[in-house]
């Protein structure tokens, strides 16, 4: 088993958090996206969309997008549990861990590719040039994740971690949305004090730094 993926990246940096959580030791490939690696022809046999990450196994099966890498190391691994542990649990961790993906790091990533100047002509993730980036995407990326912003201080405000009392997989997208934010200058504002509080704690674990 090994997982192709690019450190700096986002995407990847979820599913590293969650490995390190599991305390599993999973080979590891950097893919240069910037030097475009993943538009050559032996990693698009991996994976045609040209996207990282991508879990391949042992006899060939190749698994790409975060969180089916994630569900299934949790099959895998189900201690500590990261995704919920019941119906209700599940549904819930679900919910929320695609409000932190949704909301947040897609209105990120859409400020970031649509504003930095490697990615001018590589608007789309995993395609080569030909897509331009679109500023009017850039600007409306910064509302919406300032509106994200301010409906997750709200929600830390009566919860520990995002999805209840305990980490789970919405707190590691969270927390790879808004460490990711401050490349495109989105820091999160002194008032949202349940956010920096909430940050604290979870960059303190060992996993954040996977």
């Amino acid at each position: 088993m090994k997982l192709y993926d690019m450190q700096r990246a986002p995407n990847p940096r979820r599913v590293r958090i969650f490995i390190a959580e599991k305390g599993i030791d999973i080979p590891k490939i950097e893919v240069d996206i910037p030097a475009e690696e993943n538009l050559k022809e032996d990693f698009q046999k991996i994976n045609y969309r040209g996207l990282v990450p991508v879990l391949e196994l042992d006899d060939g099966t190749c698994i790409d997008e975060s969180v089916a890498i994630c569900r299934y190391l949790e099959e895998l691994h189900p201690e500590p549990n990261l995704l919920g542990t019941d119906a209700l649990s599940r549904a819930q961790i679900e919910s929320w861990q695609r409000h932190m993906e949704f909301d947040g790091l897609m209105s990120v990533a859409s400020v970031f590719r649509n504003t930095f100047p490697l990615f001018s002509e590589r608007g789309v993730p995993g395609r080569p040039a030909g897509f331009k980036a679109i500023p009017d995407l850039a600007k409306r990326g910064r509302a919406q994740y300032a509106l994200f912003l301010e409906d997750l201080d709200n929600r830390l405000g009566d919860n520990e971690f995002i999805a209840g009392d305990k980490f789970s997989i919405a707190d590691i997208t969270a927390l790879v949305t808004v460490d990711f934010g401050k490349f495109s200058e989105l820091n999160v504002p002194a008032e949202h004090k349940n956010i920096h509080r909430w940050h604290a704690q979870v960059s303190s674990r060992p996993s954040a730094g996977a």
